[in-house]
């Protein structure tokens, strides 16, 4: 077994190294130097697209067609996407592995799954007519440079909204890059720009010239962690300064002829010059490394440290960690170092193991937990297990020492193992693990379609598996060559008992894939009735989604069935649905009153509700103020009800009828009498009549409206008692009877304060008691009248009380009236 320091390089007082990865990832006939190559972060796929700058060797129509291809770090062919939409000028990928291809007019495609799916903006601000120059990504975001020189950035691929920057110089741009926005301090993107002899730092707002000397810059860099830029010069000069351009880092000498075609950040401590096959390592304090490739070299930067890409190999270079570094630097006496030479002794069977444990007993926890770290920045199998040995040994001689993080390493270890297998090609370090989360790279292995991995992974952290399950079904039903029903079996089948499957996502599928038998008998999987009707609505099967949503019992999801049917569909067809759905023609009913009166009165008609068609117009009549009008209205509800033979039709048709004829007199009292009847009840009409005088035309109204004998009694005494007309009143009183009672006109006058008036009524009321008359004539006021009509029925008591109701003048002649009944008795 190799030292694991066989591949370190010391770079000023640091150590950097260059682990290999992947060997024979190209095919020797790919031409690496006309091809333009974009990385995804976190050791992701690899983009190619030829450079359409360069001349390429011919090599048959099928190869001349242009396409990306999207690879593993091994080499394995994910994808190739067919590119007929135009030239690229800007290719890059996202954190979540998403391809974003900006082309020369400005469309964005992004494609999300790595498998030919995109979706597709425009960046607009003129990019169609000016177009797009270049482009430059980070994990979030991109800026694009318009051959005007304006700069458009969208900083969250999530939601695209491009905004443009502000407008640096026209000279010619020799060489930008952006600093995201989670490392500014205005917390918003931007960008340095090589113009002439200086740099102008550009963001929303402004354009600020830094005012550098020593340019034109051919190159500019930025730090992963935004703290640093570093510049090439046009003499062959590397500098590195502190991105708010106020300190000076260090610089170096590269006394090449010609510029580098690339220059990047090796993690936050280093800086990388690539030619065509050298690569320049700068470390702190200007010190270098040179390493020789056999081919054109690539290079894709990432977090902590940098891949290189050639058609023979993959490799990762990046600074030593400190912990590795202090485990197997040599002649290290770290106390790390010293477990694992006790568990190399102990395996020797050797004293000296005992040894080494006592001369670091004290330091044990801390070289426990440098081993455990260390083994997982390695990326040799047999190093990872040697220190996983050693911490394994230390915490077993301690007393007390939680061994989370030690579990926590092995299930790291084991995972970063598997995808890191060729088969797989996923190179991930330890940190950008971290960085990226364990759901992410499950994320990964599902768009690569490493369903078995994936679900053992999650198996393993005690993830949810349920959206592999999903993925897999949803490609199983866009590529399966069986029938539909064999597809939807084993669908089924496969995911019988899985919990948390959305069949709604796999129906969705098929349906775009233009499977609709299938699409629907999935469906029919599906328990959540919210998820199962918007495709239905979206695949036609209009009937199905609406006895769905009823079936749910949700009323707003049949609300919105509803609302979505009656947008798309004819009328005539959205009723007919209705038919045999009480529930929701009922719905529509109650929804309609206050919306959408038309849609109610076409309903009543398709369902022949007659009387309810008849209402509705009547009640749109009463809110009419023009007579016309409301006459109109009211023909219309007679006409509907005109043919029908139902009783009930027929009483309010004649009410209709009537209703009109009112209508036609108010609108002749108000045009004779200059007042306003219109709107008024027949009641309210006659009443009014006879309060202000004309009861003749009341009298009329009754007469024509046939008003019943009781209900003009009544209108005509309230109308006379408030028109005050105690004459007429008195003259009514003469009458021998009354339809509706003396008692209604004593307590309606009496009402009206006139006491004497109301007296006449007293003697009429031969119905009541005497006691009760008793009492009509005390709120008369007369308790003398109301004393005789208690000695009519001899009652004592009643004698009695109104003697403390009487005033002076009539106390004696209640005193009387009892003194007779006391005589009497003796």
């Amino acid at each position: 077994m190799s030292s694991p320091t066989a591949n370190w390089e010391k770079v000023g007082d640091r150590f950097y190294r260059k682990v290999k990865l992947y060997d024979a990832v190209f095919d020797e006939e790919l031409e690496l130097e006309n091809y333009v190559i974009a990385g995804a972060p976190y050791g992701g796929a690899i983009a190619l697209y030829r450079d359409e700058a360069k001349l390429h060797t011919f090599r048959g129509a099928q190869t001349a067609k242009s396409s990306i291809d999207v690879y593993s770090c091994a080499g394995k062919l994910i994808r190739r996407i067919n590119w007929d939409k135009g030239s690229i000028r800007g290719l890059g990928w996202s954190e979540d592995e998403r391809l974003y291809v900006v082309t020369e007019d400005g469309t964005v495609h992004s494609y999300y799954d790595l498998q030919g799916d995109f979706t597709h903006f425009s960046l607009g601000f003129g990019a169609g007519e000016h177009k797009v120059k270049a482009c430059r990504f980070w994990p979030s975001g991109f800026v694009a440079l318009l051959s005007n020189n304006h700069l458009v950035a969208v900083t969250y691929h999530g939601e695209p909204r491009p905004k443009l920057l502000a407008v640096p110089p026209e000279d010619e741009v020799h060489a930008w890059a952006v600093i995201p926005p989670a490392y500014t301090l205005s917390r918003s993107v931007e960008v340095l720009v090589a113009i002439g002899e200086t740099i102008y730092l550009i963001d929303s707002s402004e354009a600020e010239d830094r005012v550098l000397p020593n340019g034109p810059f051919k190159h500019i860099g930025v730090s992963p962690n935004g703290l640093y830029v570093t510049l090439y010069t046009e003499d062959g000069m590397v500098w590195v300064i502190t991105s708010d351009f106020q300190n000076k880092i260090g610089e170096y000498e590269s006394k090449a002829k010609t510029p580098p075609k690339d220059v990047q950040w090796c993690g936050n401590d280093a800086v990388m010059l690539a030619w065509e096959d050298e690569v320049h390592l700068i470390g702190p304090k200007g010190a270098s490394l040179r390493y020789y490739f056999d081919g054109w070299v690539h290079l894709l930067p990432d977090v902590d440290g940098i891949r290189l890409i050639t058609n023979d190999v993959c490799e990762f270079l990046q600074k030593v960690p400190d912990c590795t570094e202090d485990v197997f630097k040599l002649g290290s006496t770290s106390p790390a170092s010293v477990l694992l030479d006790a568990v190399d002794q102990l395996a020797k069977k050797s004293p000296k193991a005992d040894e080494n444990i006592r001369l670091i007993r004290s330091n044990l926890p801390d070289a426990v937990g440098t081993c455990v770290q260390a083994a997982g920045q390695e990326f040799d199998v047999h190093w990872q297990k040697q220190l996983l040995k050693a911490a394994s040994f230390g915490k077993s001689i301690l007393d007390l020492y939680s061994s989370d993080d030690f579990v926590d390493m092995c299930e790291a270890v084991r995972i970063l193992n598997a995808v890191r297998d060729y088969k797989i090609g996923l190179p991930i370090s330890y940190d950008q693990y971290r960085r990226l989360t364990s759901e992410s790279l499950v994320q990964r292995l599902i768009n690569r379609h490493e369903y078995l991995l994936a679900i053992r992974v999650s198996e393993y952290l005690r993830l949810p598996a349920n959206k592999i399950h999903v993925h897999w079904a949803s490609q199983e039903v866009r590529n399966s060559t069986q029938d539909e029903d064999a597809i939807c079996e084993t669908v089924v089948r496969k995911l019988d008992g899985k919990p948390g499957i959305s069949f709604e996502v796999i129906a969705r599928a098929a349906y775009d894939e233009g499977r609709s038998h299938l699409a629907t008998q999935l469906l029919n999987h599906e328990t959540r009735a919210g998820k199962q009707v918007p495709l239905l609505l979206a695949m036609e099967e209009d009937d199905i989604a609406l006895d769905k949503a009823l079936e749910s019992g949700d009323t707003d999801l049949v609300f919105f069935v509803l609302l979505q049917l009656k947008k798309k569909l004819p009328l005539a067809s959205f009723f007919r649905l209705l038919t045999n759905r009480p529930v929701a023609t009922a719905l529509v009913e109650s929804s309609a009153k206050e919306q959408d009166q038309e849609l109610l009165k076409d309903l009543y008609y398709q369902d022949d509700r007659r009387l309810d068609g008849a209402n509705l117009l009547f009640s749109e009549a009463l809110k009419q103020t023009v007579p016309q009008t409301k006459v109109d209205k009211l023909k219309l509800a007679n006409k509907l009800l005109s043919d029908s033979k139902d009783p009930t039709a027929t009483l309010y048709s004649r009410s209709y009828v009537e209703a009109q004829a009112l209508i036609r007199v108010q609108a002749s009292l108000d045009h004779d009498l200059d007042a306003h009847y219109t709107g008024l009840s027949l009641n309210e009409t006659i009443l009014r009549l006879i309060e202000t005088g004309y009861g003749k035309r009341a009298a009329k109204l009754q007469s024509d409206f046939k008003v019943p004998e009781k209900t003009w009694w009544w209108l005509r005494l309230r109308g006379l008692v408030a028109k005050r007309d105690w004459g007429e009143i008195e003259e009514v009183s003469k009458q021998r009877r009354s339809p509706i009672g003396w008692e209604a006109f004593f307590n309606e006058v009496l009402g009206a304060g006139n006491q004497k008036l109301a007296g006449l009524f007293v003697g009429k009321c031969t119905g009541l008691s005497a006691q009760e008359r008793s009492e009509m004539w005390v709120k008369c006021g007369m308790v003398v009248k109301a004393g005789e009509e208690l000695v009519k029925v001899k009652d004592v008591n009643g004698l009695e009380e109104l003697r403390g109701k009487a005033r002076a003048g009539e106390a004696a002649e209640i005193e009387r009236m009892i003194g007779q009944f006391t005589k009497s008795r003796r």
